[in-house]
């Protein structure tokens, strides 16, 4: 693969993770976010192990598939990582991640990667679909909406969390992520970000989560989560939950 000469934020926070996906491009610009934001690394190593502690919680309760929006470098504890024995979906929108995705999934037959808009599920190549997420909409599955939040405005992403829970059968789960305001007193940090990045007060979490139903740990900093013993020392940049949709 050719060494591309743009940075993505996916090949930053595998940097950020210790992982051994990125390149120089990617290397310098998450020096550059962490001038003007320090604590990067260990806030993504936090919703990291945030991302672990929900698949395994959603493996738990008995399903065997996932279906992962914006799902950047699958490695680094990762779903397929986390739950070796359960089938594995990763889906992007950003080409170059998507090609290094797949040949770090090369001869896997339980996890794959392809093209995936999560505000457009049509968008999903059908046939794999079907391979990796068996029973599509007729068997409960758990979706892994991480890092995503933050880029889409209030009435998109309300849309799109309201066609997923229609989409899926019930008794399937949602692991999902919000920016909190924590990068707000930090104006060059934000402005790195982009113009289309929210960030929201936990008020509004609840409300955009629609008919998805945060489960009894509601939605809190992603560190105190259910945390293998003490929560990790972060600020609160990310908050978390794991909703469902029920089982009538």
């Amino acid at each position: 693969m050719a060494e591309p000469d743009q940075p993505s934020i996916a090949r930053m926070i595998d940097f950020w993770l210790g992982g051994e996906h990125h390149y120089p491009v990617d290397v310098a610009a998450a020096r550059a976010f962490e001038e003007a934001y320090a604590p990067c690394a260990v806030i993504f190593r936090a919703l990291r192990a945030f991302l672990g502690r929900a698949v395994r919680s959603i493996a738990d309760a008995g399903v065997d598939s996932f279906l992962v929006f914006g799902a950047g470098v699958p490695t680094r504890g990762n779903v397929h990582e986390v739950a070796p024995e359960a089938t594995v979906l990763y889906t992007d929108v950003d080409p170059v991640t998507i090609r290094l995705g797949q040949r770090i999934l090369a001869g896997s037959d339980r996890a794959g990667y392809g093209f995936g808009d999560a505000t457009d599920i049509g968008t999903i190549d059908p046939a794999q679909l079907h391979r990796f997420v068996p029973g599509w909409g007729r068997r409960p599955v758990g979706v892994v909406f991480l890092g995503l939040a933050a880029f889409l405005d209030d009435e998109t992403l309300a849309r799109t969390l309201g066609e997923l829970y229609e989409a899926v059968a019930p008794g399937s789960f949602l692991a999902v992520d919000f920016d909190a305001e924590e990068l707000a007193a930090y104006p060059r940090a934000l402005a790195m970000m982009g113009p289309m990045f929210r960030l929201r007060p936990p008020s509004a979490f609840g409300p955009l989560l629609g008919r998805w139903e945060p489960g009894a740990d509601g939605i809190v900093p992603v560190a105190r989560w259910r945390p293998d013993g003490e929560p990790a020392d972060v600020p609160d940049a990310f908050f978390g939950a794991v909703a469902t949709k029920p089982v009538a």
